[in-house]
């Protein structure tokens, strides 16, 4: 499945530098004997996730390690606690088809859940993801993929009023939250996310993404601080073909996931992100509003800002304000969210988390640092730090 892209190749890189490392290692001495005094300790480096994404905008096929490398270069953004990837464009073979990653944490459970594929979807396909085994990669679950065609007869007689793509995520809401020990972590079509506990580039390594080539690539290098690094809990966070890493706090959450669970999303995943892939869903596919309008609803502008607006403006403001009120996200965020028309990259409204773009040719790159861009593109046209609350959005030349 791999095939060559054009991307530029970059040079070799440079040995760290020996100084600043020994500097580096000084001050950390340094901070071990004050933390005797502070009661501080100095062993661990707090840093704050890494993310990077890449697309062709004419659909042209990016190999799967130049991802890897892009993200392997932030490593330090990392614990080893969670990395994983989204591709778009990767089952070629099986375009029309919806394909379920899914991982379980025991044979029971992998029972119980191709049982309820089974009798609601055709199952074109079922295999094991294929992976390579690393000692860096200890207790993986059980990690399997499906390629499913929608029984309609079923469709029309458990929810006669929905139309597929809600059949899908109804059957993704309920799998995670009734089938014990089953996730489903990727659910749309032409499209695959991997993720599991360890950094990022060990994980590209252990899904083998190497042999998979795409139009689109997101990244994540995780360093989790309110909720547990376990495999479901990594990003990305997708449902449908929408893909969402993050970097920063979702402080709305609670109030974001009350909003959502009106709608029959349910947030079974033990992390913030969730609620940020399953808005997008609700807002673009069963709301039916702009991508760009979404945005702004998320990362919405200040009120102050909005009192100065002309007055059309003003009140379409005003009023996404007050019927979405409960879908603004607050805290520190920057993320990338990618779908099978593009990629989108967006910050809070104080910008508190970097994000970073550049261009060269047909190739789109965002990062949280240059220096992941660079790794991969190190002659790039533009470069440029998006601005706080308003995103990036970059879409595919050709129907993907």
């Amino acid at each position: 499945m791999k095939m060559n892209s054009n991307l530029p190749q970059s040079s070799q890189r440079a040995p760290r530098d020996a100084g600043r490392d020994a500097g580096r290692d000084a001050g950390r001495d340094a901070g071990r004997d004050a933390g005797s005094r502070f009661n501080h300790s100095f062993q661990k480096d707090i840093s704050n996730c890494g993310m990077a994404g890449i697309i062709h905008k004419r659909g042209g096929r990016i190999g799967g390690e130049v991802i890897i490398k892009a993200i392997g270069s932030m490593r330090d953004r990392g614990n080893g606690l969670g990395g994983g990837f989204s591709a778009y464009g990767i089952y070629p073979d099986f375009h029309d088809l919806y394909a379920f990653h899914i991982m379980f944490e025991e044979a029971s459970s992998k029972r119980d859940a191709e049982s309820y594929l089974s009798e609601n979807y055709t199952i074109h396909k079922s295999e094991p993801i294929p992976i390579r085994p690393l000692k860096v990669i200890s207790s993986p679950p059980l990690l399997w993929r499906y390629f499913l065609e929608v029984k309609e007869e079923r469709m029309v007689y458990l929810f006669p009023e929905l139309d597929e793509r809600d059949f899908v995520m109804k059957s993704v809401m309920k799998i995670n939250s009734e089938i014990p020990g089953a996730y489903v972590f990727s659910s749309g079509k032409d499209m695959g996310g991997f993720k599991g506990v360890g950094y990022a580039e060990d994980i590209g390594h252990f899904y083998r993404l190497e042999e998979y080539a795409g139009y689109l690539w997101t990244a994540h290098q995780r360093f989790p601080t309110n909720t547990p690094g376990w495999w479901g809990g990594a990003h990305p966070f997708c449902l449908l073909d929408w893909s969402i890493v993050h970097n920063g706090e979702i402080s709305s959450y609670g109030i974001n996931k009350r909003y959502l669970e009106m709608f029959g999303y349910q947030c079974n995943l033990f992390t913030d992100t969730e609620v940020i892939a399953y808005l997008f869903d609700l807002l673009s596919r069963r709301h039916r509003l702009p991508l760009s309008l979404i945005c702004q609803t998320l990362a919405s502008p200040f009120w102050k800002i909005i009192d100065r607006m002309p007055e059309e403006e003003r009140s379409l403001y005003e009023a996404m304000r007050m019927v979405y009120g409960s879908a603004l996200l607050n805290g520190p965020f920057a993320i990338l969210v990618g779908h099978h028309r593009g990629l989108i990259g967006l910050t809070d409204r104080i910008k508190l988390r970097p994000l970073v773009a550049g261009v060269q040719g047909d190739f789109v790159f965002m990062a949280s640092e240059e220096s992941a861009i660079r790794e991969i593109s190190p002659h790039l046209e533009k470069v440029w730090a998006l601005r706080a609350g308003e995103p990036l959005m970059v879409e595919l030349e050709v129907q993907a």
